[in-house]
């Protein structure tokens, strides 16, 4: 089992089955070239990725995909993005995936548990919820506080899912009880209620917030930075492309996958 703290340090995992989720080829936009180009033995990576990855990873990931393409011209990624519980349930139904990235490490040592990962996990990157709101924040949310106020209409993670365990241990750490009006299954889901103004306030990755841009705004508050989300990702037991799935996990961790990463505003482990 992955220990629950893991900062930079290898973990053990495995791998699930799974039902077909939507499959989206990875972008060839833009960036510096990964440095992988041939895997350790020399050999020029050819084939077919495919890569499942937590739904708050869809930019980060979706960038990266397209460097590891243009550094390997050989190469097609195709990305999986959902609630990261969902991702394991449909590789433990069998879904081919090669590479799995969770949002947070129980999540992983479910995978692990259940022997559906090939390789130690190793973290990666971390991430912590801010408060979205409409730009025009018609409920005037100043904190945490307002989103326990049954008058507002508030959206929320579901509590299987990592935003949603985060979600619960900040209002746990606040003393406050959660007045949601509506649970979803991956952080986008809860992003699109805030910019389609379907819900005045709701709990987001910060990285979510600012690849929203100016669709959404963004409002801290100080338990945040107590529940901090680690993204272990690692080789599928089945993975069809365990070669290649080495190679895009190596190229997430070089330096110009930690640097775009950062960009996005996650952290470093």
């Amino acid at each position: 089992m992955v220990a629950p703290v893991l900062r930079g340090a290898a973990v053990a995992l495995c791998a699930l089955p799974l039902l077909g989720c939507g499959v989206a080829p990875g972008s060839v936009d833009g960036g510096s070239p990964a440095a992988t180009e041939e895997s350790d033995a020399g050999e020029t990576l050819t084939g077919e990725l495919t890569v499942f990855a937590a739904a708050s990873l869809t930019d980060g990931f979706t960038e990266l995909a397209g460097r590891f393409e243009e550094a390997n011209p050989g190469v097609t990624v195709r990305l999986s993005f959902a609630g990261s519980g969902t991702l394991v349930q449909q590789i433990e139904h069998g879904a081919p995936a090669d590479v799995l990235a969770t949002a947070d490490i129980p999540t992983m040592d479910r995978a692990v548990d259940a022997g559906l990962t090939a390789s130690d996990a190793v973290v990666f990157a971390s991430n912590r919820l801010q408060i979205a709101v409409p730009p025009d924040d018609p409920a005037n949310v100043q904190g945490l506080a307002d989103l326990a106020q049954p008058a507002n209409t508030i959206a929320l993670c579901a509590v299987e899912v990592p935003c949603g365990a985060a979600a619960e241990a900040v209002f746990d750490l606040a003393g406050l009880e959660p007045a949601p009006d509506t649970r979803e299954q991956d952080v986008k889901a809860v992003l699109t209620k805030i910019v389609l103004g379907e819900a005045d306030a709701g709990l987001v990755y910060r990285t979510d917030i600012r690849a929203a841009g100016e669709t959404v705004r963004g409002v801290d508050f100080p338990e945040a930075a107590q529940v901090v989300n680690d993204y272990p990702v690692a080789v599928v037991t089945e993975a069809p492309q365990a070669l290649l799935a080495e190679a895009f996990i190596d190229s997430v961790r070089s330096e110009t996958g930690e640097e775009a990463l950062t960009d996005l505003g996650f952290d470093l482990p």
